[in-house]
């Protein structure tokens, strides 16, 4: 029993990570930032990537945009 409790916390820390990513990558983007990038940024580091991402300040926008 207590392993598949185990596994049930392990699940939505997962979730919990993931999601994280995705919002990251959505800020990232509203601030004229590659979302790919601070995606991937933001499954390894997390939210260490969060707190870098919102302290950095908004990037010029490109050319064509």
């Amino acid at each position: 029993m207590e392993e598949y409790q185990v596994m049930i916390q392990s699940r939505e820390w997962l979730v919990g990570w993931g999601t994280l990513s995705l919002i990251n990558a959505g800020l990232a983007q509203g601030k004229n930032r590659s979302g790919l990038i601070w995606w991937v940024l933001s499954l390894i580091f997390g939210p260490l990537a969060t707190l870098v991402l919102v302290l950095l300040s908004k990037a010029p926008a490109k050319l064509g945009d």
